[in-house]
């Protein structure tokens, strides 16, 4: 029987060296080519021949053309000895000859062919790594999206979890079903891919999945609706007109009616119906992601029980448990995929850790103390049988309630902070702008400076979101505090050129005659303009009536936490009498000046013209403000600033000058900086008149909303530290 072989797969390119077949299926290449080869343009030299002997061109020569060899010529006499000398060293017997000698074989070129090899195995390579990157990132797309829980060994082998384990898995793999139904449609979107071989990235566009948008969330009217039911009433009205003086035209028309309403009140429920039938797939994901949740957050219930089995003895802390557990798992995997449900698990496991610390104490308490606990219980039952009996007081006390959360700031202290810190963060980046600006934007004969203060009232921040956002948290409000800073702070860049004259002399060096004459130059000037507009006006433009209304009410009960920013002292007491202090002086001479300066100022309430002088339209908590203002009126700019935390303590650590508490070298002027909770952060500043070795002396605003002087043991542990100042 006759064999077939497979033909051999051939194809033909064109190089720069001319037609080339490539044989795909044997892996080799010829040129098929009769045309001259190209030049060598590759830049490389050939050795310079030495002195007296004639340069040989090196000649290519085609693989399928046999010249015909020349007779070899004996070399000259009187160039043999050049040419031995230029050799350095002796070729070897075996060597073959070089391809441009007289008289040697051609030898083939195979130059071409390992170039076509290497482009096509390249264009293999990258077809592949372009799969494989575009099924990793599906796969992590699914992962992505999935509310999948990833369970550790242990867990798994937990006989008492395997139960809600099983049902977590089940209510994923709903969600994940669920989610897979909701109709899809492909959006072109660009791609940018990066060859490895050519060292080149290219973008291409490509068509990627994604879920469908509800239907209804926006709403598309018809414009010509409108008219048509003007002209649908017009009409009635006519009718209507004359209906009363004809009882068959009447009844007609109120048939008409009565069929026009059945009419539309059909066509409503076919909507509806149509309506109904579009939203089922994102409603049963709804209700998937809803059972997963469940699922999910009883699973870590049941764990935290599995790791703290002393919990399940207490009815009341169970519950407290697994709404604490509830809140967490929400927040942390609110950030969605993979990487939110692992921090919600992370999350649940320690606020399980903390509860069951709490419990533990809570019970050894109650076991060192039952007397106590039940006198206390007594007490409780006996104020809740009288005010259930007063209802007038009751309703009161709950009125007041009331009051204080609703003007209070929804959100977590630290979110507060945080957001805060973010925002100052901001805004010192704009100082560092504006004060580089002759650095970034060289060449100008005179910089022009029309600046508004930098600085915000951190109240009004924490009062225009909560207002908006009710409670938020740093990553929530990110979006909306760009969106505030940019509003707030407008920097413009002006170039202005002017034709300015200058007074130029000449010598005529034949007469020696000097001359003058005025020529006209072009003299370069930037504007630099800041402009600095209040949150509160900015919070008026912005919030709805409702939404500026509780902006007022937080700005005015300062969301029931005053000191929550820093800026301020609690105390209430009357300033201090420094009659028959003996201050010890160290060996910094600090300024006396300054210090009679803000001592003058004591008895100031308000904190007027501080604040003002700082950039703020209303009061803010000006302890900083006070600060700047004795530091400017004694003649230095810096430090100003308006937080303690943020900006007062950064600007002195920042330069070498921070003490921290027990520094025993501290001088008149200083700034001192107060941490009253001992959270790490600084809620207060004053400035340091002296010490007599055991107790420091200060000047401070904001101090129960006044200028007062106090004193403080030098170990006091609410000192932070000392904010050295160099006169």
């Amino acid at each position: 029987m006759k064999q077939y072989k497979p033909r051999d797969k051939i194809t033909q390119k064109m190089t720069r060296d001319g037609l080339v077949e490539v044989n795909e299926t044997r892996q080799t290449a010829e040129r098929v080519s009769s045309r001259e080869r190209d030049a060598d343009f590759s830049g490389k030299k050939e050795p310079e021949a030495p002195q007296g002997k004639p340069h040989r061109q090196k000649i290519r020569h085609d693989p399928r053309e046999q010249p015909q060899a020349e007779p070899q010529k004996p070399p000259e006499p009187q160039n043999q000895t050049a040419q031995d000398a230029a050799q350095p060293f002796s070729a070897s017997p075996d060597a073959s000859p070089l391809p441009h000698a007289p008289g040697a074989a051609p030898k083939q070129d195979t130059g071409t062919a390992e170039r076509v090899m290497e482009r096509i195995d390249a264009a293999h390579t990258r077809k592949a790594s372009k799969k494989a990157a575009r099924k990793a990132q599906e796969e992590a797309t699914v992962k992505e999206k999935s509310s999948r829980l990833q369970f550790t060994e242990e867990e798994l082998s937990a006989p008492e979890l395997e139960r809600y384990i099983e049902k977590s898995n089940r209510a994923a793999d709903r969600l994940d079903a669920a989610k897979a139904a909701i109709p899809k449609q492909k959006k072109l979107v660009k791609e940018r891919t990066f060859d490895e071989a050519t060292g080149k990235a290219k973008t291409r566009l490509r068509f990627e999945e994604r879920e469908k948008p509800m239907p209804g969330s926006k709403a598309h009217r018809n414009p010509l609706s409108r008219p048509a039911q003007e002209a649908g009433i017009f009409v009635h009205s006519k009718v209507h007109s004359v209906e009363k003086d004809n009882s068959g035209v009447e009844g007609a028309h109120k048939s008409e009616e009565l069929a026009e309403k059945g009419a539309k009140y059909g066509a409503r429920k076919v909507k509806q119906g149509y309506r109904s039938h579009k939203l089922k797939p994102y409603r049963e994901a709804a209700k998937a992601e809803k059972a997963a949740f469940k699922a999910n957050v009883n699973f870590q219930y049941h764990k935290t029980l599995h790791d703290n089995p002393q919990l399940t003895s207490n009815p009341l802390s169970r519950f407290w448990q697994k709404q604490q557990i509830k809140k967490q798992y929400a927040k942390a995997a609110g950030a969605g995929g993979a990487k939110g449900i692992k921090a919600a698990a992370e999350n649940t496991r320690k606020a399980a850790a903390k509860a069951a610390e709490k419990t533990r104490q809570t019970v050894a308490f109650v076991a060192r103390h039952p007397a106590g606990v039940c006198i206390a219980i007594a007490a409780l039952l006996l104020i809740i049988l009288v005010f259930a009996g007063l209802s007038s007081c009751s309703a009161m006390f709950s009125g007041t309630i009331n009051g204080v959360v609703g003007t209070s700031y929804t959100s977590e202290d630290s979110d507060l902070v945080a957001v805060e810190n973010n925002y100052a963060a901001m805004e010192n980046e704009l100082q560092a702008e504006i004060d580089n600006i002759e650095r970034t934007h060289p060449g100008y004969d005179e910089y022009r400076y029309d600046l508004d203060t930098i600085g915000h009232n951190p109240h009004e921040l924490a009062s225009y979101l909560t207002a908006l956002l009710q409670s938020y948290t740093p990553e929530s409000a990110q979006a909306e505090i760009e969106r505030i800073f940019g509003l707030q702070y407008t920097l413009t860049l002006t170039e202005e050129v002017e034709i300015r004259y200058r007074t130029e002399t000449s010598t005529d060096p034949e007469t020696g005659e000097t001359t003058s004459e005025e020529v006209p130059y072009e003299y370069y000037i930037l504007n630099v303009e800041l402009t600095n507009k209040p949150i509160s006006s900015l919070g008026e433009e912005l919030l709805t009536p409702e939404q500026l209304e509780m902006f007022r009410v937080y700005m005015e009960t300062s969301g029931n936490k005053p000191l929550i920013f820093g800026g301020g002292s609690p105390d209430t007491s009357a300033s201090e009498d420094l009659s028959g202090v003996q201050f010890v002086n160290g060996t910094r001479p600090g300024n006396t000046t300054l210090v009679d300066l803000a001592k003058q100022q004591v008895g100031n309430v308000g904190g007027y013209p501080y604040w003002s002088w700082y950039g703020f339209n209303s009061r803010v908590e000006w302890c900083a403000c006070f600060v700047s203002w004795c530091y400017n009126q004694a003649g230095v700019s810096e430090p100003k600033f308006a937080a303690c935390q943020s900006q007062g303590v950064p600007w002195f650590q920042s330069r070498g000058q921070w003490g921290a508490r027990g520094y025993e070298n501290i001088a008149p002027g200083d700034a001192i900086f107060f941490d009253w909770d001992l959270d790490g952060s600084a809620d207060h500043v004053g400035i340091v008149i002296g010490t007599d070795g055991s107790r420091v002396y200060t000047v401070e605003g904001n101090s129960g909303d006044a200028c007062k002087i106090k004193s403080y043991d030098l170990n006091y542990q609410c000192i932070k530290g000392y904010g050295l100042m160099n006169w």
